[in-house]
């Protein structure tokens, strides 16, 4: 990353993308009538967008470079915290689906620690590693639903 507001704009594009696509994902399975995994996409959807704000907020007065897609060094084909479109299956189990999530939330970890192991920019250093910390976060949360939902507890979202 070149500057704050390139990784800005990466960190909006991710958010984004993984908004949509658990948005897409819960759409499938509400169709489906797979309502127990709808609704799980659907509340990582709701999350997504939140941090998607949060993401703009951060980006403040900057004036955010307009990049094509071409212009994203994603360490993948797609955004890192996109979930992988295969959960789309109208027979996913929530096992599965919380397994989805969880690679699209390690995913984004890794791709914010790259960039905070490998910037030497303090400003972008200091984000990204704001960034690695609420990833980290959601990955750990990832992981207690997983727990949870192997205990027969219900998770949140089905109480």
């Amino acid at each position: 990353m070149e500057s704050v507001e390139e990784f800005l704009a990466h960190t909006i594009q991710l958010e984004n993308e993984a908004a949509l696509r658990f948005g897409q994902l819960a759409d499938a399975m509400r169709t489906a009538g797979n309502n127990e995994v709808a609704r799980l996409f659907r509340q990582l959807a709701d999350y997504s967008l939140l941090h998607l704000g949060d993401a703009r907020e951060r980006s403040g007065y900057r004036k955010l470079p307009t990049l094509c897609e071409a212009d994203y060094q994603w360490p993948d084909i797609e955004s890192p915290e996109a979930a992988a479109i295969w959960a789309a299956d109208p027979f996913i189990g929530i096992e599965q689906a919380l397994q989805v999530a969880l690679d699209a939330e390690s995913a984004g970890l890794a791709f914010y620690d790259e960039v905070l192991q490998n910037t030497t920019d303090p400003e972008i250093k200091a984000l990204a590693r704001e960034f690695v910390q609420e990833e980290a976060q959601h990955v750990a949360e990832l992981k207690r639903w997983i727990v949870l939902h192997s205990s027969g507890a219900k998770l949140p979202m089905q109480k």
